[in-house]
Formats: C-alpha cells, sequence, structure tokens
C-alpha cells in the first residue's frame, strides 16, 4: 500500500457490451481517488491491446492541469471519436472503426482501494 501501481481493465461498458469506437462513453471518476501519487486512465486498440494508432493523445491524469472537476469533486472523462462540447481537456479520443479496451491506473494506492470503500464505477455510453 501507498507504493507501486495498480491497474484496472475493461473492455465492457456499464450494460456489457464491447466498447465500440464510433460511440462515446463517460467514466466519472469518483472524488478523492485513493492514492499518493496520481491516476490515469488510457484507451487501447482492443484487437492489438497497443495505443490507437494515429491519436494525439491515448490518455488523460489526474496529473493535467487544465482537467476540468465538477463540483462535487468528480471528473467525468470522455472517450470516443470526438471530443463532446467544451469537454475536450477531459476527452480521449477513438477509432470509429475500432473497439477499444481501457486501463485505470492507480499510482501508489491507498487502503480505500483495497477495502473497496471506494470504487470505480463502470464506463457509461452517452451518445
Amino acid at each position: 500500500m501507498g507504493t507501486g501501481q495498480f491497474y484496472l481493465i475493461s473492455i465492457k461498458d456499464k450494460t456489457g457490451h464491447d466498447f465500440d469506437g464510433s460511440k462515446t462513453y463517460r467514466l466519472t471518476v469518483p472524488a478523492d481517488v485513493p492514492v499518493k501519487q496520481y491516476w490515469s486512465l488510457t484507451a487501447y486498440d482492443r484487437e492489438t491491446h497497443a495505443l490507437i494508432r494515429n491519436m494525439d493523445r491515448a490518455s488523460r491524469s489526474s496529473q493535467i492541469a487544465d482537467l476540468k472537476k465538477n463540483a462535487d469533486g468528480t471528473i467525468d472523462i470522455f472517450l470516443g471519436p470526438k471530443a463532446p462540447s467544451g469537454k475536450e481537456a477531459n476527452w480521449i479520443p477513438t477509432d470509429p472503426k475500432r473497439d477499444f479496451e481501457v486501463m485505470f491506473r492507480l499510482y501508489a494506492p491507498t487502503k480505500a482501494l483495497f477495502d473497496k470503500s471506494w470504487v470505480l464505477p463502470d464506463l457509461e455510453q452517452v451518445r
């Protein structure tokens, strides 16, 4: 606890469907992520398990200065072929012709992750 990394991986959305690069999803990261360092969310090509090709960026993290927080401290991260209007800082681009998977990394996780008093919700399709 408090050192190393812990990875949470998903290939399906909240309803059990594979992530489709042509659709838009939202992950609401709860407030007070139990880390001593930082967290990140990265999208990968489902077929190759590598970063999605020809994208300007593959992830967003709590270290990004312009990441927009909600009033309650949660953070909405969007994944899809186009950024929702006004949400560009919180957006990870996907290839509309390919399925993808995601990895949420916690750097130096603390007790709340392991005792499950803090839980990361599933991604949900919004478009």
